[in-house]
């Protein structure tokens, strides 16, 4: 049997009521032993009564109907936690949440606001309780993903999620989040190149690049990285085509106006400048990142 599925928005109106489709997916054309429609052509004010005794009787029919689903085929969840880097999430999420037949759900242990590094308050759609499969998890990173290695909750959730993720993934530190769960040893992977020595603690194999690719493990590096991460994550759940256009949709064509966005290519007096505005922060994160390796090793 052949369906010609058609979207009519709105109502369909007679002479004497307005009758809604109830937001749903009229099937139109359709050849059924319960019921069919012998017009092909579109429908016009004036097929409006034959095409609303279609419908009805559809409708009765629906249990043999081949319903249209509203339902996703691609769960992407994205993990948030305070003082997360607002950019390492926002930007992906911007372009998943374009993709075709994906949904993007942003989830940490409640739903209660969170705010960012920065002060923008983020609002989760999940706590871990009623958290789904996800198909693609996405590991953001930022000042708060220092303590986030040593939170219970949080690393029982990756390593819950990712036995059944399609893809695992992260920007910026959070790789070194992925890494703490035990979920890139052997693996090739990238960071923030503030934390991205970090990483051989953990039997991680440091390459660093914008975006790294291993198997099912896909890495960006830090903060801006994200989009070519986002991009790199859409190709590979929806083919390079569907990544290229929206690429294109969004205007993704960078131009940095200086040339100083990573050390290979900035002044090393600038490199330096910066690394010692992060001292305290990298040296908290060393620390923690130690301890949790050590841990590990020792079972």
């Amino acid at each position: 049997m052949s369906l010609r599925l058609v979207f009519m928005i709105g109502f369909l109106y007679d002479r004497r009521r307005a009758v809604p489709l109830d937001a749903s997916v009229a099937v139109y054309g359709a050849r059924h032993p319960t019921f069919s429609c012998h017009s092909r052509t579109s429908c016009s004010r004036l097929h409006v009564p034959k095409c609303l005794d279609f419908v009805r009787r559809a409708r009765h029919a629906a249990g043999k109907v081949v319903r249209m689903t509203t339902e996703p085929k691609t769960r992407i969840g994205m993990l948030v936690f305070p003082m997360v880097t607002s950019l390492d999430i926002l930007g992906p999420f911007e372009v998943l949440a374009r993709a075709s037949d994906c949904r993007v759900e942003l989830v940490w242990k409640d739903r209660q606001p969170i705010k960012g590094d920065t002060g923008l308050a983020i609002t989760p759609d999940r706590g871990f309780g009623d958290a789904p499969q996800y198909d693609v998890l996405v590991v953001p990173g930022g000042p708060g993903q220092t303590p986030m290695m040593e939170d219970a909750e949080v690393i029982g959730f990756l390593r819950r999620q990712a036995p059944g993720a399609g893809f695992v993934t992260s920007i910026c530190t959070g790789s070194l989040l992925l890494a703490a769960a035990g979920l890139l040893a052997g693996r090739k992977a990238t960071c923030h190149w503030l934390s991205i020595d970090q990483l051989a603690l953990f039997g991680v194999e440091i390459v660093p690049e914008r975006v790294v690719v291993d198997g099912n493990r896909i890495t960006g590096a830090g903060v801006t990285s994200g989009l070519d991460f986002a991009f790199t994550v859409l190709a590979a759940i929806r083919g390079e085509e569907e990544a290229k256009a929206l690429q294109l949709l969004m205007e993704y064509d960078p131009a940095p106006p200086f040339q100083s966005g990573h050390p290979r290519v900035a002044a090393p007096e600038l490199t330096e400048k910066v690394r010692l505005m992060a001292r305290n922060m990298l040296e908290r994160r060393l620390e923690v990142s130690r301890r949790v390796a050590e841990a590990a090793k020792q079972g």
